[in-house]
């Protein structure tokens, strides 16, 4: 289902003409600013968190973390506030998108063009499948071995919208985070002439340090999962797979861990 051949040396792209001192300064402004105000900030916020966590006595396995929490009693101020949440990340995917576009890549360019549904769709699944069954094994392992913190992926109170808010909260992160992590910065970095493996590499550590508030292993489970999908994404230039596969394994945990918390004693 998916072409994993040929993936260690990609093929080389020409992105345009060289660069002048100027352009390149501007560039590298621009990604530190968009990093900053979305991916990056996230990212230094976990590792500060990761090692706060740390210093505490215990394991980190008797710490809890929870990934979608109410904000309010009032249910109608706690579902704004999940508005608002899912706002912020469609707002950075449509800055990773913009930005893209006044340097002449549409979304056609970044693998945004028309859907191919089936083919897109098989190959989300078979991309979630990669990377949520052995995804869901490592947490359970760095769990034991005390190197995750006990992730819960809702403490959401009982509403009606409750649902519905986690699913979409699923698609805008999977949206803001495929654009920003893959799309985005890896065509920036390759406009400033850095390598394929080198920009796949800086991609997925940038993924894997905004995940490290889980835990050591969840950094680096989220670093391998920045390979595959970055990879997926140089060698077919094909987005909506990888959308499609993020969404699907969000959707799992945080639907999933809401529907079945009361049911499995041994979920957190």
């Amino acid at each position: 289902m998916i072409d994993v051949k040929g993936w260690i040396k990609p093929d080389k792209r020409d992105d345009g003409p060289p660069l002048g001192p100027g352009e390149r300064r501007a560039i590298i402004i621009e990604i530190s600013v968009v990093l900053l105000v979305t991916f990056g900030l996230s990212g230094l916020s976990s590792i500060l968190s990761l090692v706060e966590d740390a210093l505490l006595a215990g394991s980190l396995a008797d710490q809890t973390v929870a990934l979608n929490t109410s904000s309010s009693s009032l249910g109608i101020i706690d579902l704004l506030y999940q508005v608002l949440r899912i706002l912020r990340l469609c707002a950075w995917g449509a800055l990773g998108l913009y930005l893209l576009w006044r340097a002449g890549l549409g979304p056609r360019l970044v693998g945004l063009g028309r859907p191919r549904a089936k083919t897109d769709l098989l190959q989300g699944l078979g991309l979630a499948a990669l990377i949520g069954l052995p995804g869901l094994l490592f947490y359970l392992v760095g769990n034991a071995v005390g190197l995750n913190l006990t992730v819960v992926p809702s403490t959401i109170d009982d509403h009606w919208w409750r649902i519905p808010a986690l699913i979409a909260y699923a698609f805008a992160n999977s949206g803001a985070e495929e654009i920003i992590v893959v799309a985005y910065l890896i065509s920036r970095l390759r406009r400033l002439g850095m390598g394929e493996n080198s920009s796949l590499l800086l991609s997925a550590l940038l993924r894997g340090s905004y995940h490290l508030y889980q835990g050591l292993g969840a950094g680096v489970g989220n670093l391998l999962m920045g390979l595959v999908f970055g990879r997926y994404w140089q060698k077919t230039n094909r987005l909506w797979p990888l959308l499609i596969a993020h969404a699907l394994i969000d959707i799992v945990a945080f639907v999933g861990y809401t529907l079945l918390r009361d049911h499995l004693s041994w979920l957190p």
